[in-house]
C-alpha cells in the first residue's frame, strides 16, 4: 500500500486546513483509513473512516471541528480541520489498515501502512 499526503501548511489561529490522502495497492475492500498527528511521545489517531458503511471515528480533540471524509472512487481521502489552534500543530500522517474497524485502527494504530506525512503549523 502506498499512500500520498498533501495539504499541510502555515496557517494562523482559527483559520481552516483540509489534508488530502490518495491511496494505491490496496487490495481489499473493507479497510479503514486514517489521520494521525505526531505529538513529542507518540502517534494519536485523530480521525478514521471505514470503507463498509463510512461510518467515523473521532479523537475528543476532533470532534466537532475535524470531519473526515472518502472518495472511493479515487482512492482519497480528506479531513477537513477548522478552528484550528497551536495544539493542532504536527506532522499529520495517513494510515490504512486492512480492517473495517474505525476504533481499533484510531486508537492502536498497528498493523497499518503509513504515508509520509504532512506538516500543519497552527501559529500567530
Amino acid at each position: 500500500v502506498q499512500l500520498v499526503e498533501s495539504g499541510g501548511g502555515l496557517v494562523q489561529p482559527g483559520d481552516s486546513l483540509r489534508l488530502s490522502c490518495v491511496a494505491s495497492g490496496i487490495t481489499s475492500e473493507n479497510y479503514a483509513m486514517g489521520w494521525f498527528r505526531q505529538a513529542p511521545n507518540d502517534r494519536q489517531g485523530v480521525a478514521c473512516i471505514s470503507s463498509v458503511d463510512d461510518s467515523t471515528f473521532y479523537s475528543d480533540s476532533a470532534k466537532g471541528r475535524f470531519t473526515i471524509s472518502r472518495d472511493s472512487a479515487k482512492n482519497s481521502m480528506s479531513l477537513r480541520m477548522e478552528s484550528l489552534n497551536p495544539s493542532d500543530s504536527g506532522i499529520y500522517y495517513c494510515a490504512v489498515r486492512l480492517s473495517p474497524s474505525t476504533r481499533t485502527l484510531c486508537v492502536r494504530g498497528s498493523g497499518a501502512s503509513w504515508g509520509q506525512g504532512t506538516q500543519v503549523t497552527v501559529s500567530s
